[in-house]
Parts: structure tokens; sequence; C-alpha cells
């Protein structure tokens, strides 16, 4: 296989119209395991296949893209350095964006080995046609270009030769051609950043954190919402969060949601500072959160209480979210009467609202009434029990009532409810108590795409596994979902038939 690679190769060197033999050398490459082409391909003449990119064939640059794909994935990234920079320089400048594309691969593959990160540095006009990628059309290539940068923040060295004086003056120059183009320029920074202290300490000297932090009080409310986006992800990491509150960025953010009151335009930046806190309370400490900055959870509320949709979408996630531990659900018990007000206002949004907002409510739902068995303590499960029964007096009616429409979706969420509530023994005495529940569980004829089952079956399986099931159900009711646990979601009861002589 190897010599007929490398005669394909030669005979691609000599003719004018290679296609054919391009074809038949990509059959022979994807054809060759990996371990083979390990040993092959640092002896072949690569350097006509690179050549055969400037043809003004689009069949042969795809297949030319797709042998080199395969060919330099083979090699060791510290031979890539040494033998090909040339020609993924000569990549990033082509009009092909999949040239381009294989080009920063190859490149990130460089920049990951340390003994090719130094080669790379004396490159500097290949990181500079990368940094100009980020202002590509094509997202694919400006993603990748952002990938393929990022991977300098993983060593010193990489850190000092990227945000060098002159490599930091492409970027600004390439961010200064449009917003969006600016705040992919701030995507890379915010990734670099979240890497490390140390990255993120280069990305404040270069001044780039300070400009999105900035944008946040902007007149553009889209840009406005945009730094959000991106402030949040920084938050991701300890030590963003950390930078973050001593340079009183969240307090900025906590104030901001203050002053929503008085914007008309609140609503295209308001989701994305409650999700920032919302980030921010499941990272470090829902009660912390909420008493350090309590507008945030008195937005949230007010939200769910409005009528705007994409708040009220915002507000049930955020809940679910801030209620999925135990922390998170004691702080909301704590705000009294208005939350149970609250859970009633959901339930009416869940029955009488387009299907979007109904599965949202319905996951928030079974978010708030989840608790694992370590946590099942007798104030949480009469916490979680007194929810429950907030949504309406027959409340596994009422989730069994939407679970039996003909949406999939309102379908497998409502049974994600029953899920919740299935490991809790209140749960299992309103689901024994309720006629036809157990036996609603057990029909595989409900739900008959595969997200049914399979969520019909959680239900099961939390059932099952709970240790208080047996006693409640009782010995029979228990055998039965043992019986469909062991069969699975998919099982189908065989149903032999007798042939009668004559019959047609």
């Amino acid at each position: 296989m190897a010599a007929s690679i490398e005669r394909l190769l030669s005979e691609i060197a000599c003719l004018s119209e290679p296609i054919e033999a391009l074809r038949n050398l990509k059959t022979a490459v994807l054809a060759t395991p990996l371990t083979v082409l390990n040993e092959t391909v640092p002896g072949l003449r690569l350097e006509p296949l690179f050549a055969q990119l400037n043809a003004n064939n689009r069949e042969q640059v795809e297949i030319c893209v797709a042998i080199l794909s395969r060919l330099l994935q083979a090699v060791d990234p510290l031979y890539l350095s040494q033998n090909f920079i040339e020609p993924l320089q000569r990549g990033l400048n082509h009009q092909d964006d999949t040239v381009k594309l294989l080009a920063m691969g190859q490149v990130g593959r460089i920049i990951e080995n340390s003994d090719g990160l130094t080669q790379v540095v004396n490159s500097q006009e290949l990181i500079n046609q990368i940094i100009q990628c980020i202002g590509a059309e094509k997202i694919s290539v400006s993603k990748e270009a952002i990938k393929a940068l990022c991977k300098f923040s993983h060593s010193e060295a990489g850190l000092k030769f990227l945000f060098s004086r002159s490599l930091l003056a492409e970027l600004k120059n390439v961010m200064a051609l449009s917003d969006v183009i600016r705040y992919r320029g701030y995507e890379l920074i915010v990734e670099v950043a979240s890497v490390s202290a140390l990255s993120l300490e280069y990305c404040a000297k270069s001044g780039f954190i300070a400009l999105l932090i900035g944008e946040l009080t902007g007149d553009d409310i889209l840009v406005r919402a945009t730094a959000i986006e991106m402030v949040t992800t920084l938050a991701h990491s300890l030590h963003g969060r950390q930078y973050l509150a001593r340079q009183g960025v969240v307090d900025q953010i906590s104030n901001m949601i203050i002053g929503a009151e008085t914007d008309p335009f609140a609503s295209f930046y308001l989701p994305g500072l409650v999700k920032f806190f919302g980030n921010l309370a499941v990272v470090d400490s829902p009660q912390q959160v909420c008493e350090c900055y309590p507008a945030f959870l008195n937005k949230v509320f007010e939200m769910v209480e409005g009528q705007d949709p994409t708040l009220v979408g915002v507000a049930l996630d955020t809940l679910g979210i801030l209620g999925s531990n135990a922390e998170g659900k004691q702080v909301l018990h704590k705000t009294g009467s208005r939350f149970k007000t609250l859970l009633k206002r959901i339930s009416q949004l869940a029955q009488n609202s387009q299907t979007e907002m109904r599965v949202r409510c319905l996951e928030a739902i079974s978010l708030l009434l989840t608790l694992p068995a370590e946590q099942q303590t007798d104030d949480l499960l009469g916490l979680t029990e007194s929810w429950f029964c907030s949504f309406s007096n027959q409340p596994v009616e009422l989730f069994k009532s939407i679970s039996a429409q003909p949406f999939p979706e309102l379908h497998c969420s409502a049974l994600r409810v029953f899920t919740a509530i299935a490991s809790q023994p209140w749960g299992q005495k309103k689901m024994i108590d309720t006629p036809g529940f157990v036996e609603f569980i057990l029909d595989r004829s409900v739900g008959p795409t595969k997200e049914c089952k399979d969520a019909k079956y959680e239900v099961v399986k939390a059932l099952a596994n709970s240790k208080t099931t047996a006693e409640i159900f009782g010995n029979q009711q228990y055998l039965s979902v043992r019986t469909y646990l062991r069969e699975g979601p998919y099982y189908v009861k065989a149903v032999s038939s007798v042939a009668v002589e004559g019959a047609e």
C-alpha cells in the first residue's frame, strides 16, 4: 500500500491533468491504516500534493484536502513544524476555506507540541495570518482560528508570544473591522483567560478585558447583551470570578439589574444579566449569591410573574438551576408565600401556554422537585412535597394528563417530573394512591417514540432503586416494577398464534 501511495504521488507530479490519479491516491490513503502511514509519510515527497491545491478545479482541491488531512495527521507535530511551515502558511492565504481549515488545524497541532511551538515562534507571519482569519466571512474559519490561537495559552512561552506587542496590534486591527469581528476577538481573549490564573493575568495586562467590561455599559443594546454573555463565560472559572469580583464587575451587573426597571430596552440584555447570576449561584453558593445580590432573585420572580415570554422562559430556566440543589431549595423556601404563589403561576403556564413554554415549566418543576437519596432529610422531603402540592389539588393527575397529550416533548417532560418524585417516599405514596397510575407507568404502549420509552423507563428505574418502594407499593406492584426494569424500555411481549388447517 505504501508503494502504491508513493507511485501515485510521482504520477501526480508529472501529469497535467492529475484528477484521476488524485482520486486513486485518496482511495489508497483512506484505506491505509494510520500505523502504516506513520511510518510511510516521513519518506514521501508531499510538495506535488500541496502544489495541486492551486488548481482551479474545485473537486481537485477537495480531494487534495482530504488526502493531506489524512497524511499530515499521521505525522508527529515536530516533523510538521520542521517540514511544512511554508506550505501551511500558503494554505492560510488560500481562497478556499477548506484549505484554510486544514492549515489551521495542523498549526494547532504544532502549537500543542513544546518543540513545535518554538518553530512557530520563529514564524510570526504565520500567526499574523491566523489572527486575520478571525475576521473571515465564514464562521467556521473564524472558530478554527480562535481554537488554534487558544492553544498558546497552555504554556507561558506561548502566552508571551501571543501577547507580544506586534501580535496584539494585529489583533486590534482585525477587531476594528466590525462589531461582529470585535466580539470574535473578545471570544478569543475570554477563552484564553479561562485557562488559568496566569493566562488571565496576560489578558488583563493586554487591556482587552477592560475593553470588554467597558462594553457592558455601551450605548448599543445588542453589543451590551453580547458583552454580558462574554463576561458570563469568564465567570465559569474560579480565577475568572475572583477577578470580576475584584474589579467590581459583579456589583456592576447587580446595579444593571436594578437599573433595568427604568430602561425600556432592558428586555434585550436582562436575560444575560440573570443568566450571569444564575451561573454564579451554581458554581459558588446559591445562598451567598442571593443574599449578597437580592436584586437577582427578586428580578427572577418578577420575570416569571410578567408577560414577556422571553423573560419568563429565562426566569424558569434560572429557577430550575437555582433549585436543583439542596441549598438552592432552602434559599427559595425562605422567600415564603411569594414562592408558593410563583409555583401556582408556573402550574398555570404548564397547562395553558405554548408548547415550548410548557416544556420549560415542566423541566424547571422536575429540577425543583429532584432530591437525591443522600439529601432526603425530613425538612427537605417536607419542602418538596409542599411544593408538589402547590401545583394542583390533584398534582399526580395534573402531570399525568399533560403526559397523555399527543406531544412527545410534553410527554417526556411530564414523565421527568414523576422521575423527580419517584425516589421520595411521599411521591411513591401519591403514585400508589392514584388509581391507575402504576398501570400507566408500566404500559409500554403509551408514548411510542424512543425518547418517550426512555423517559418512562427512568421513572421505573427511580422507583426500583428506591429503598422505600417495596414497602409503600406492596410486593405485587413492586415485582411488576422490577420486571419492567429487567425487561428494559423496548420489551415487546411475544404473541403466539395457532395455525388452523384450511385457513387462508
